[in-house]
């Protein structure tokens, strides 16, 4: 867990930029701790350089880099659902065969 200050030191974007993206950015928002201070996780850090990335690098309006960070997250989330699946119909297929090898065809 990192201060604003540490993250700001991390990543070179200024501390009142990342306080803005929190207000554009759907999903990031670090958490406070008793005093009211920002802290920072390891998940937020890595959204700040991709947002750094898309904008600086990539040259894409704020706008722009929050619609593909949703769109980043849509895909993260369908792929979860796949795997899912997958996971569930290995499991049926796992209890299938070990049916078929007890009791025969």
């Amino acid at each position: 867990m990192r201060t604003i200050g540490e993250v700001e030191e991390i990543t070179g974007v200024k501390a009142h930029v990342l306080r803005y993206w929190e207000t554009v950015i759907p999903g990031f928002a670090p958490q406070k701790d008793i005093g009211g201070k920002r802290i920072y996780s390891d998940r937020e850090i890595e959204l700040v350089m991709r947002l750094k990335f898309l904008i600086e690098e990539k040259k894409f309006t704020i706008e722009g880099a929050r619609d593909q960070i949703i769109c980043d997250s849509d895909a993260v989330n369908d792929n979860a659902d796949i795997i899912k699946m997958i996971q569930d119909l290995r499991k049926d297929l796992t209890e299938l065969y070990f049916c078929v090898k007890k009791y025969g065809n």
